[in-house]
């Protein structure tokens, strides 16, 4: 009997400790990087700023529906861009305006019917 309670009162006790995330958004320490960053500090830049935390932001829903993996490899891609703004900003800027727009119907909530929602 003692064992059967000493092996519950373990199990009670792995269970209470929080388990370390899979995915440690916290640890990429994204928001200071791009506090760090001075270039990412001008207003031309506000879109690569927004980019950044958009990928942090969906490393953390990743990490919260289970997919470690997924969420890695987008904080990857956000400290890459981090590692060398001057380049990801010379790179990024695409100026297809019919491909902008279909983004922006993209986002767009639907309705069952396919039909965008009214707000």
């Amino acid at each position: 009997m003692r064992r059967i309670l000493s092996a519950a009162g373990l199990a009670l006790a792995v269970a209470a400790t929080p388990a370390e995330a899979a995915c440690d958004v916290k640890g990429a320490q994204i928001e200071e990087a791009i506090a760090a960053k001075s270039t990412l500090q001008a207003d031309a830049n506000a879109q690569l700023v927004r980019d950044l935390r958009t990928l942090r932001d969906a490393a953390i829903v990743l990490d919260t529906y289970k997919f470690p993996g997924e969420c890695e490899v987008l904080l990857g891609v956000a400290k890459s861009l981090l590692a060398n703004p001057g380049q990801t900003i010379e790179q990024g800027g695409d100026t297809d305006e019919d491909k902008a727009e279909s983004l922006v119907e993209a986002r767009k909530p639907k309705d069952a019917a396919g039909g965008t929602k009214a707000k």
